[in-house]
């Protein structure tokens, strides 16, 4: 196998030890003793996500402030309405590596991740970024990258009473009335899994929201599916498409068909 070294030179590599090479019996046999493992760690996943919905709540006392493109907004206004936030802090301001043309290259791969977030919207849940940044280089920096998410600036201690003063991380909170409150924390390598509208859901209070999930009583659950849309088709609170419902039906009775082990 040969590479480009970083001056354009190809040199050599050692040989790759690659896995055994064999029929297609045998390399389903193979996948059937991974996907062993690979459902009790969905398994494991969801009991987890099941035992951060049930984590104590912080009350937020004091009043933070932000600067979004419409002036300034207080943290509740950064709900939009919803009763549950995700707020990732993203590292662009001064001082940055990148700056001023782009923010930190972590935090741009963790926003080049981020799915339409129409899908949180649907489900009582706005995502935002926030920086340190003044509005019209966020807007810059956004347009540069093809960045959608709502990004607002940091004016006060947010950052530092929140984790995320020196390094990335991910808060979420829940606003009941005029209250609000801090429910989960998430750093480090914790935010390579964040980006795809199912993470995002499993880190906030109500979860995804599905029939399927272990909830404390009460939570609000709607039938597995059949809350979907296209990102540009949701409006705030339809009943499902009845012929989505019936595709989603029919597809549910083929899974459950199946033969168990060939089900991830």
């Amino acid at each position: 196998m040969t590479t480009s070294n970083e001056n354009g030179r190809k040199g050599e590599q050692p040989a790759m030890r690659t896995p055994a090479i064999v029929s297609q019996q045998a390399w389903e046999e193979a996948r059937q003793q991974l996907l062993v493992k690979e459902k009790a760690l969905t398994r494991a996943r969801d009991a987890l996500a099941a035992e951060r919905r049930r984590m104590p709540w912080m009350p937020v006392e004091k009043a933070y402030a932000f600067e979004g493109p419409a002036g300034n907004v207080s943290l509740r206004d950064l709900f939009d309405g919803r009763r549950q936030l995700i707020v990732y802090r993203a590292f662009l301001e001064p001082g940055v590596f990148g700056w001023p043309e782009h923010a930190c290259r972590g935090c741009s791969m963790v926003a080049d991740q981020v799915a339409h977030v129409a899908h949180l919207n649907a489900r009582d849940t706005t995502l935002v970024f926030v920086s340190r940044a003044p509005q019209a280089d966020i807007a810059r920096v956004k347009a540069r990258m093809g960045w959608d998410m709502p990004w607002f600036t940091i004016t006060d201690s947010f950052d530092a009473d929140f984790g995320v003063d020196e390094w990335h991380g991910t808060n979420v909170f829940y606003r009941d009335g005029d209250r609000v409150f801090r429910t989960y924390f998430i750093n480090n390598r914790g935010d390579e899994q964040m980006g795809g509208t199912w993470n995002y859901l499993d880190i906030t209070p109500l979860g995804r929201q599905e029939a399927w999930e272990d909830s404390p009583e009460g939570y609000p659950q709607t039938p597995t599916y059949k809350w979907w849309n296209w990102h540009d088709s949701y409006v705030a609170n339809a009943a499902p498409d009845q012929k989505w419902v019936e595709i989603s039906d029919a597809g549910e009775a083929a899974f459950r068909n199946q033969p168990t082990n060939t089900k991830a």
